[in-house]
């Protein structure tokens, strides 16, 4: 990995989110870099009671809170260097039935913690992005773009203060909390049927490693202004139904042949396929370690890439692929969510 060890050491870090998939992964890869403190800002109680006792680290630190209160924000900022910020209401249908909820969180939220960064003046804040921020067709997307646009002005307005503010974009998380396969799992034992809504639907897909390892380089190369977007594969929905088929069915005691495949068709917000950056982002977007870098300035990047960046165009896993993938992320460990 391309991010340096001593970037985090010694360090005061908050990630906001912290209970959450990623923000869980971030929080124990952050405390392998000898940082001074983590700081870990959850409004899930029981979240972070387990977190804790989970870590049993002297240097995490829990917070209990929520990003749409300030003063609790300005207070967990206190003498923080960098700030993570993977908080925010990402479940397409809940925030398309309860779209000012994720304005609330996403959006406002989002402004609550650019704004408790820059009165700490902090080193960098780095906001977790997604796919569904590009050219959104549903609430949650909207609302990330907004996050993003916030994040890259607040580089225009921080007058002399330090502060850089970034981006990551990914794409689908593959077992983590919410994604289809626990919900694949859940459904195989407790009605033999999955459900997906279209056979030619396409998602990109990364691994947790994957996820994190984006945010660290990115936090360590950002100079402010940077939307990063990690190389990665997509798959289709019906490929990745039929590889959990085979290999989580036999988990349940059920054979794989007595599992059904039902179609129930897009659900409210859904697109086919998914985008990572658009045709406009690409001709300011460069190539860096395996990287897309949008606004980069960087010396070390490489040319303009020149086209979008799309789960139906990008490299496609095959099934044999898929399986491996599912191995390593969810049955190694026997931990399918």
């Amino acid at each position: 990995m391309a991010t340096s060890d001593a970037f985090y050491s010694d360090k005061v870090i908050l990630v906001t989110g912290g209970c959450g998939s990623i923000g869980s992964q971030l929080v124990r890869a952050l405390l392998k870099f000898n940082p001074r403190v983590v700081r870990i800002f959850d409004n899930n109680e029981a979240g972070l009671y387990e977190l804790e006792n989970d870590l049993r680290s002297s240097k995490a630190r829990t917070f209990i809170g929520d990003i749409r209160n300030s003063k609790r924000l300005a207070r967990a900022l206190e003498n923080v260097d960098l700030v993570f910020h993977a908080a925010a209401l990402k479940q397409v249908p809940l925030c398309e039935y309860n779209p000012f909820e994720a304005v609330e969180t996403n959006v406002i939220g989002t402004q609550n913690v650019i704004d408790a960064a820059l009165d700490a003046q902090i080193e960098k804040m780095i906001l977790i992005s997604t796919d569904k921020a590009v050219n959104p067709r549903n609430v949650m997307g909207a609302t990330k773009l907004l996050a993003e646009r916030l994040m890259i002005s607040a580089n225009d307005y921080r007058g002399k203060r330090k502060t850089a503010f970034s981006c990551v974009r990914f794409g689908n998380v593959l077992n983590s909390r919410g994604s289809v396969v626990p919900l694949f799992a859940k459904q195989i034992r407790e009605n033999n049927c999955i459900t997906i809504t279209d056979d030619a639907m396409t998602r990109f897909v990364m691994s947790h490693q994957q996820a994190v390892a984006l945010i660290l380089k990115a936090a360590f190369q950002a100079q402010g202004g940077e939307i990063f977007v990690l190389k990665m594969p997509s798959f289709s929905l019906v490929d990745l139904a039929k590889a959990v088929i085979q290999e989580i069915a036999p988990l349940c005691g059920t054979d794989p042949k007595d599992v059904m495949i039902k179609r129930i068709g897009k659900r409210a917000g859904e697109k086919m396929y998914e985008e990572l950056m658009t045709e406009d982002e690409a001709e300011c977007a460069t190539e860096m370690d395996g990287l897309y870098v949008i606004g980069s300035t960087s010396p070390k990047a490489g040319k303009s890439t020149g086209r979008e960046y799309t789960s139906l165009y990008s490299e496609r896993l095959s099934r044999e692929q898929i399986t491996a993938l599912l191995n390593e992320c969810c049955l190694s460990s026997g931990n399918v969510r």
